[in-house]
């Protein structure tokens, strides 16, 4: 099955409900180490974001998710959110270039048998760089030092259309497919934050 990506369409409004291909993904063994940043990049640094302030949280999720349509963190109250993002084994990682975020990794690893690759993306002035391989590496290494049975995540055909290839070129395999509707919301103001 070929899956075409592609970013919302520019006669989609907000409230429109857009079709989507949901793809769930599964990795059952750590993938080989992770590679150095590329070269002439900049500084790269991978940071834990502990007990993250929602504000923060916000404006990287819209940052990174804006252009993907990510809806289901921006529909929550500031306290559903942080009881999230504030649990002890959910994991929030940032990508800085230079200093500045540059991508986003958040783990949830409150299921023992399954740890989630709930949200992974880079900030648009980043991608296309050659970084999404190195990040995403880190982040699975990072991952499977806790020794989890396996891990999943879940991408749609809204996402960078290099996410799936990614994702199956580290070893994830596709374990379900499904259609779905996303609701179309206004672009995250993330100017100001």
């Amino acid at each position: 099955m070929t899956l075409r990506y592609s970013p919302l369409s520019r006669t989609a409004k907000t409230g429109d409900q857009v079709e989507v291909t949901i793809t769930y993904m599964e990795q059952q063994s750590r993938p080989a180490l992770a590679p150095a940043p590329p070269a002439g990049r900049g500084k790269a640094a991978l940071l834990r974001a502990e007990n993250p302030p929602v504000h923060y949280y916000r404006y990287l999720y819209g940052l990174i998710g804006g252009p993907h349509n990510w809806v289901s963190r921006r529909k929550l109250t500031d306290e559903d959110l942080a009881a999230i993002i504030r649990h002890e084994e959910v994991y929030l990682y940032i990508l800085y270039i230079d200093g500045v975020p540059a991508g986003m990794a958040e783990i949830d690893a409150r299921a023992r048998d399954t740890h989630e690759l709930k949200f992974f993306g880079l900030a648009p002035d980043f991608t296309g760089k050659g970084l999404g391989r190195f990040f995403l590496s880190n982040i699975l290494d990072l991952v499977w030092s806790r020794n989890p049975p396996r891990v999943r995540l879940e991408t749609c055909t809204l996402d960078h259309p290099a996410a799936l290839p990614l994702y199956q070129k580290l070893g994830f395999s596709v374990i379900g497919r499904r259609q779905g509707f996303v609701e179309v919301l206004p672009p995250p103001d993330v100017s100001s934050s």
